[in-house]
């Protein structure tokens, strides 16, 4: 699947003190990235919430930042708030880059590549389906300012020895503290057509368990969920209903079994 980004928000950074700006600022290491290199990192709230979420590639003279399109007017706003004494200019840009989700581990992984795509492209609906496929929270659907990062697989992209940034101190308590009180979490779904956003989703120990953020009708996985599970339900393989049909907490990305 070749995902174009060329439309998505695309803000570069540059000047001198580019680096360390932005490493104050996200929730991965960025003093670590070397040219040619990127990762997914999100950034937060001074209460550790999340207010965005962004690749960051090492273009050498400049970082350049992809984020969905409605993210990018925020984020640039965002950087620009904090580039107060820092040698640095952000500033919305363009640039035909494009990425191969073959599989719903790419979402995560695939890296970008600059150019022209091979071909059209995927269409809006089955990046979408991808999307959920690879369990990546989309925001303002998914995710957005009253979740923590460690409530949602963003979870993976903090890096917890890399010093100071905004919002470090709340996610440091609850990671020494153990583990968040909600998560969201892959659904395959039993029966027929997509299961609604908003659903509740319910538990034999509990009728309010949780509620589903975003579906789809999958080709490989029929219909799947991303859904916020109360603790002690998010185990993968914990049986749930949802819009009075089965339903089996899975592990994200979502995979084949066997």
């Amino acid at each position: 699947m070749i995902v174009d980004q060329s439309h998505w928000g695309l803000v570069a950074v540059s000047g001198s003190d580019r680096m360390r700006f932005l490493h104050g600022l996200c929730t991965g290491n960025v003093l670590r990235l070397e040219i040619g290199s990127w990762f997914r990192t999100s950034m937060l709230n001074a209460k550790g919430r999340v207010v965005s979420v962004f690749d960051v590639i090492n273009r050498g003279p400049e970082l350049l930042l992809i984020c969905e399109w409605s993210l990018r007017d925020k984020t640039d706003g965002l950087l620009h708030k904090f580039a107060i004494a820092d040698d640095v200019d952000v500033r919305p840009t363009q640039l035909e880059v494009y990425r191969v989700w073959d599989s719903p581990q790419a979402v995560w992984h695939a890296p970008p590549i600059f150019g022209s795509p091979p071909d059209r492209g995927a269409s809006e609906s089955e990046v979408e389906v991808r999307r959920i496929e690879a369990g990546l929270p989309k925001y303002d659907v998914d995710v957005g300012e009253a979740n923590f990062p460690f409530e949602t697989p963003l979870a993976k992209l903090i890096d917890y020895e890399k010093g100071c940034y905004i919002g470090q101190e709340p996610i440091a308590r609850v990671h020494a503290r153990g583990s968040a009180n909600k998560l969201l979490v892959g659904l395959r779904v039993a029966g027929d057509g997509e299961i609604a956003v908003g659903e509740q989703v319910e538990h034999s120990s509990r009728a309010n368990a949780g509620t589903v953020m975003s579906a789809a009708m999958s080709p490989d996985f029929g219909p799947i969920a991303l859904a916020y599970l109360h603790k002690g339900l998010w185990e993968p393989g914990t049986e749930v209903r949802v819009a009075k049909r089965a339903a089996i907490v899975a592990e994200l990305p979502f995979a084949r079994s066997g």
